[in-house]
C-alpha cells in the first residue's frame, strides 16, 4: 500500500480485506467501497477533531462552522484574536478552547510542525502529536486517518467502531478499545481501510442523516 490511501488503492484495500475477513466481505458486498472522507491538513483540521472528542458530530461541526465564519480563513494567527466569551458564543467549551490555544501557540512556535507531520512516519506523527494537551489518542488517530490517510491508522477508542464491530463480529457486547484492538490485528496493515467499511456499516445501519 502507499503511504497515502487514494480512491483506488482504498478500493485494493478493501478487496484484500475480502479475502480474510468475511465480515467485512459482507460489508463490502451490501455497501460498496467506503468514502474516503478525507480532510485537508492543517490547523483546521485539528480544532474541528478536537471539537469532536466526546460529542455528537452536527454539535462539533456547528461550533467549527460559526468560528469559521468569524475567522476566515480559521488559522493559529486568528483564532487566538478570539477571548473566551467569543469562543464560548461559538460552542467552545472552556476545555477545548484551551486546547485549540495551546495548539496554536505550538504551531506559531515551532513546537509543532504540521508540513513535516506528513512525511513523518505513522509513529513519529503519533508522538509528535500527543504530546499537546488535549489531543490524545484518539484525536492523533483520526487525524492521521483522515487527513494524513495512513492506511493503517487505528482510532480504537472510536465510539462508532465499536459499536459496528459488536455488529459486524457478532459480539456479546462492544469492546473495549484494548480489545479492539486485539480484534484488529488480522487487518493489519489496512485497519484504517477497515475503520471505513465499519463506519459505513455504523451509517448505514443507522440510517443516519449525520455523514462523516
Amino acid at each position: 500500500m502507499p503511504k497515502k490511501l487514494t480512491r483506488a488503492s482504498l478500493a485494493r484495500g478493501v478487496r484484500a480485506l475480502c479475502e480474510v475477513d468475511e465480515d467485512l466481505a459482507r460489508v463490502a458486498r451490501a455497501y460498496g467501497v467506503p468514502p474516503l472522507w478525507e480532510r485537508e491538513e492543517g490547523f483546521p483540521t485539528l480544532v474541528l477533531t478536537i471539537l469532536e472528542q466526546q460529542v455528537s458530530l452536527a454539535s462539533a461541526l456547528a461550533a467549527f462552522e460559526r468560528l469559521r465564519a468569524a475567522a476566515s480563513p480559521v488559522t493559529p494567527e486568528s483564532f487566538l484574536a478570539f477571548d473566551d466569551a467569543r469562543l464560548r458564543a461559538f460552542g467552545f467549551s472552556r476545555q477545548k478552547a484551551l486546547y485549540c490555544r495551546l495548539l496554536a501557540r505550538a504551531i506559531l512556535g515551532g513546537e509543532l510542525d504540521l508540513k513535516r507531520l506528513s512525511l513523518s512516519s505513522d509513529d513519529e506523527a503519533r508522538a509528535e502529536l500527543v504530546k499537546l494537551k488535549g489531543i490524545g489518542a484518539w484525536t492523533a488517530e483520526v487525524y492521521l486517518l483522515r487527513a494524513l490517510l495512513r492506511p493503517d491508522a487505528w482510532p480504537s477508542g472510536d465510539l462508532a467502531l465499536q459499536l459496528a464491530a459488536r455488529e459486524v463480529k457478532r459480539l456479546p457486547a462492544r469492546p473495549t478499545s484494548l480489545e479492539l484492538e486485539a480484534l484488529a490485528e488480522p487487518w493489519r496493515p489496512l485497519r484504517a481501510v477497515a475503520a471505513r467499511l465499519l463506519w459505513l456499516q455504523y451509517l448505514e445501519g443507522r440510517g443516519d442523516a449525520v455523514r462523516l
